[in-house]
């Protein structure tokens, strides 16, 4: 059987499961059903078309769909935008040219390079098919993994997500995007539904991770063109940042993902401490103890105990689950709860940074050394 149309069959399978008598507007008679959402022969009533064409249709069975019993059936399913592109590219049988395109390299023209090299004070990426990483500037490596340092087989935000323990700790609501960048995938899978290094990443991923295999099993179809993100970043700390994804006019395929904070936000103020960490780490983390030891000299004084600063540091650019405490003469700033991750500020000799075991060597800017990405 066609692969494409086992997809077509298995994604009309879970839009219907999910689907109630009720939200279909039909009479619900209480009755036992042996699966969850509506029957086939509903579907075929609300769609009008006969119960055994949609047997077929769901079956997998090579038919030439017009697109007027993909609309009613998408109607009846109640399919949203993204989701009735994702059936129609289901139905569709694929023709040479579409199995070529799967394949094909996809060169990321100089002037996009020069765009991201000019925009050096946001993170940008741009990503291809099966959200490869095609491009990245050095705050969206900075923000994320350096991206340029991994084989080209790993350049892939899915692979990412899910074989690179850093992002679990890095996005603050994992799961959450963990599970859109599934649905992400899975809409590519429709454009694309021969792409074999696609196939190969799927097969892999859902071998590796049992949750990246139940999601990629919901057949759930999203597509990423704005929105905002949550991220815990082992130097600057919190940060929420907007993102806007843009589809290049001369390559379908390929995305331009450009990251933003709100201005005057304590995420601006922290997108700019990592942009002068990128450029001087020295000189950079310098200028965010200095303000941290002004903070302490205000809200702490002599005192020997922890102090919750959440609320008394807000619109100062400090996060506000860190504490502050007075040691031995020194300041020591929790950066991290559950990490464990701090700094601390030498009363005498300067900055004595210790290290988190989930960071090892983040915070070590006293050796005048830039310090390595956490996946090294």
């Amino acid at each position: 059987m066609d692969r494409s149309n086992t997809a077509l069959g298995e994604f009309l399978r879970s839009r219907r499961a999910r689907i109630t008598p009720r939200q279909a507007g039909l009479p619900d008679d209480g009755g036992f059903r042996r699966v969850p959402g509506l029957r086939r022969e509903e579907i075929a009533q609300l769609a009008g078309v006969s119960v055994d064409y949609y047997v077929r249709l769901e079956r997998g069975r090579r038919l030439n769909v017009s697109e007027t019993v993909l609309d009613a059936i998408s109607r009846a399913l109640r399919l949203d935008p993204v989701e009735r592109t994702h059936l129609f590219q289901l139905a569709k049988p694929a023709t040479d040219r579409t199995r070529r395109a799967a394949t094909r390299p996809q060169p990321v023209r100089p002037g996009l390079r020069d765009l991201l090299r000019i925009l050096e004070h946001t993170p940008v990426l741009v990503l291809g098919r099966r959200l490869d990483v095609l491009a990245s500037n050095e705050m969206a490596r900075a923000l994320l993994t350096d991206f340029d340092a991994l084989p080209h087989r790993e350049r892939n935000l899915v692979r990412f997500m899910f074989c690179d323990e850093t992002a679990r700790s890095l996005y603050t609501h994992w799961d959450t995007h963990a599970r859109d960048i599934v649905a992400s995938l899975r809409r590519d899978a429709g454009r694309h539904p021969h792409d074999p290094l696609l196939a190969e990443l799927v097969g892999e991923l859902s071998i590796a991770d049992e949750d990246f295999r139940r999601w990629w099993a919901d057949q759930d179809v999203h597509r990423h063109t704005h929105g905002s993100k949550h991220f815990h970043h082992p130097v600057v700390g919190p940060l929420t940042l907007n993102y806007e994804s843009l589809t290049l006019p001369a390559d379908q395929d390929q995305r331009l993902s450009v990251y933003t904070a709100e201005a005057g936000s304590s995420s601006e103020e922290a997108l700019r401490l990592l942009a002068a960490w990128i450029r001087q780490p020295e000189a950079a983390h310098g200028q965010h103890v200095r303000a941290l030891f002004q903070r302490r000299e205000e809200l702490v004084g002599s005192s020997t105990e922890p102090v919750d600063v959440q609320g008394a540091v807000e619109g100062e650019g400090q996060a506000p689950d860190r504490e502050i405490a007075q040691v031995d003469g020194d300041l020591v700033v929790r950066l991290d709860q559950a990490s464990g991750l701090e700094e601390r500020i030498s009363s005498s000799t300067g900055i004595n940074c210790a290290t988190s075991p989930r960071w090892p060597g983040v915070m070590t800017k006293a050796s005048g050394q830039r310090p390595p990405s956490p996946t090294e």
